[in-house]
């Protein structure tokens, strides 16, 4: 699968893990198709690789703001394997989409083939 909004930048954590940042900023009516590229990696990660979390091979953080609002609360759910997040103001500012991931050389490996990544 090859993404369109998000772009990882790869560290290495000295360790032996690395992580890899997204960045997405797009227009209000867009966030869905973001978000959506987010989901996809995150349900590839967790069916995978199992639930993420500090002694799993992988974990993440989501992050979602709007300009001149409040944050939109993105959040994986790894009950219900979804995204939830606020939906945003369609009139207001564009909305900026983070998204780290961590993990084992493994991880990285199993995620740079799945998505393309460099």
């Amino acid at each position: 699968m090859v993404l369109d909004y998000l772009d990882f930048d790869h560290n290495d954590n000295g360790d032996g893990s690395a992580s890899w940042d997204a960045m997405a900023c797009v227009l209000p009516a867009r966030l869905h198709a973001a978000l959506a590229e987010a989901q996809a990696v995150l349900l590839w990660a967790h069916a995978e690789f199992g639930a993420p979390g500090e002694w799993s091979a992988w974990d993440c953080d989501l992050q979602c703001q709007q300009d001149g609002a409040a944050d939109l609360a993105a959040q994986f759910d790894v009950e219900t394997q979804s995204l939830r997040y606020q939906p945003p103001a369609l009139d207001g500012g564009r909305c900026t989409l983070t998204l780290t991931l961590s993990g084992s050389p493994g991880f990285g490996e199993a995620l740079r083939e799945r998505f393309s990544i460099d």
